[in-house]
């Protein structure tokens, strides 16, 4: 029997989308659309349209009105603060349908974004409530003369502009938030581009922004890929600021289109995020299958920050294979509705592809390949499935070692001594996360310290909503999360006011 899962299209209410530009849906300029087909089935699931440069120019146009002319910027503390407050609790009002609408997108099961945080509408809820907090926290100072003299220095945080936000397709619930929550605490305006591949999550997350009562032209969307969509949106004159998640290659064009006017920009990149395990690890076992989970459960290891490269003491290397092993082959697929399914499929058939290739070339060059490696077939065949895959005795200077293979494989690299273990964490392009596991409290200090990464977790790894998120070298630039983010969206302002008899 073929897997379909066109029947879930009514279930979540999921029809075609449109344009959101200044208050308005709308079809694009020239009628042009993309037709989404599901990663798992191959199945036209819905269409969007392609937006042109004219529609983005349109869209930028009403934002950067309503943040001229509107009241969004100037608001008070309290108007923000709880609309923010209201739009998070509309997001669980609508749990349930977000999820499928999200499995529908990119496959991620409702078994998994129901339960793990990072993916699930608790999280972006959560992001829009603590960033509503920041509203009226983030202020300035009153400083003396330096000089000496009569007058009064303060400085004031700002809204940055108008926002470009481009997201992911991986987790469009969490990095929808993130992105969006920061930059309207801030009293920014938006124009936002969700990724062809998961537009139909995002388009209704905006629908309830509307409903939670945002004004016209505060918040804008623009659906289409990247060329001709993504490259209008960058290299607007208009855009103040660029906030991105996604491949390493974009961010550096992102950054290359930001010279033209100076554009502020917040880049959160690529990863190959090391674990360490030592022989002292309070669960060897489990700290195989946490590893092995971010690389298979879920996303089948299509998240920037999956922990795809296991550098592993040699006294516990064939203990760690072995339940690496065991995880790797409880995983199974499916239908994403189905409580059953615990991963998705690779997003696209050239993701599947460029995946596959990793694979080959890895036992080429003579990586030992533990298990996986081959698509799933029988019923499963026609999505873009590939089964958990471990390769041992990796070099660290090998090409699954090094490049992030954005798919379900695992290199596993051992080592013998603590420096040499440090040394090859941070041999790498990389720095977004790391974990660490050891019972040895003054080890995990000094090793979490030394290691190059945004984010390292010690015998154990998670994502919150008040913690900056980012990463290293060319993982990013930035962070997403708690005080750090709102500010991102913020100019500082000086202001110099003399204290003479006609001022007061």
């Amino acid at each position: 029997m073929t897997l379909s899962l066109l029947a879930h299209r009514d279930e979540v209410g999921l029809t075609n989308g449109q344009l959101l530009v200044d208050g308005k849906w709308r079809a694009a300029a020239d009628g042009a659309t993309w037709t989404h087909r599901h990663p798992a089935t191959g199945e036209s699931i819905g269409e969007f349209p392609v937006a042109t440069e004219s529609d983005v120019d349109d869209a930028v146009r009403a934002a950067r009105r309503a943040f001229d002319e509107g009241s969004w910027p100037n608001s008070r503390a309290t108007t923000r603060i709880q609309l923010l407050h209201r739009y998070a609790n509309l997001l669980r009002e609508h749990a349930e349908e977000l999820r499928g609408r999200q499995a529908l997108d990119n496959g991620v099961p409702l078994s998994f974004s129901a339960n793990i945080y990072a993916t699930g509408v608790e999280a972006a809820a959560d992001v829009f409530d603590h960033h509503a907090g920041w509203v009226d926290k983030v202020g300035g100072q009153t400083l003396p003369p330096y000089q000496g003299g009569d007058h009064l220095a303060m400085t004031f945080r700002e809204p940055i502009g108008v926002v470009a936000a481009i997201l992911p397709w991986n987790a469009p619930l969490l990095l929808f938030a993130q992105k969006l929550a920061p930059a309207l605490a801030a009293g920014c305006t938006v124009v936002l581009k969700p990724s062809e591949f998961a537009s139909f999550t995002v388009l209704r997350m905006v629908e309830l922004l509307t409903e939670a009562g945002l004004p016209d032209g505060v918040v804008n969307v623009v659906t289409g890929p990247g060329s001709p969509t993504g490259e209008a949106l960058i290299t607007h004159p208009l855009v103040d600021k660029v906030s991105f998640t996604g491949s390493r290659a974009v961010g550096k064009r992102i950054v290359e289109a930001s010279a033209g006017t100076l554009k502020r920009v917040s880049l959160e990149l690529g990863g190959k995020s090391p674990t360490l395990v030592f022989p002292d690890a309070p669960d060897v076992g489990m700290a195989a299958m946490t590893t092995m989970g971010t690389v298979t459960m879920g996303l089948s290891g299509q998240a920037c920050v999956a922990h795809t490269r296991a550098l592993v003491h040699q006294d516990v290397y064939d203990q760690f294979l072995a339940a690496a092993e065991m995880m790797a082959g409880a995983v199974s697929y499916g239908d994403p509705f189905e409580p059953a399914t615990m991963s998705s499929p690779l997003i696209n058939t050239r993701q599947l592809d460029r995946v596959l290739g990793f694979i080959e070339r890895g036992q080429e060059a003579g990586a030992r390949l533990v298990c996986g490696g081959e698509r799933a077939g029988g019923d499963l065949a026609a999505g873009n499935f590939v089964r958990p895959t471990i390769f041992a005795d990796v070099d660290n200077g090998m090409e699954i070692a090094r490049e992030e293979i954005f798919g379900p494989v695992l290199a596993v690299v051992p080592f013998t001594e603590e420096d040499e273990a440090v040394r090859l964490a941070n041999d790498t392009d990389y720095g977004l996360g790391a974990g660490l596991y050891t019972a040895d409290g003054r080890r995990a200090f000094r090793l979490a310290r030394r290691l190059r990464a945004g984010t390292v977790g010690i015998n154990g790894f998670q994502i919150e909503p008040h913690l900056p998120f980012g990463g290293f070298k060319q993982s990013g630039l930035g962070r997403e999360g708690g005080q750090s983010a709102f500010e991102a969206y913020t100019e500082l302002k000086t202001v110099l006011m003399p204290l003479t008899d006609e001022m007061m």
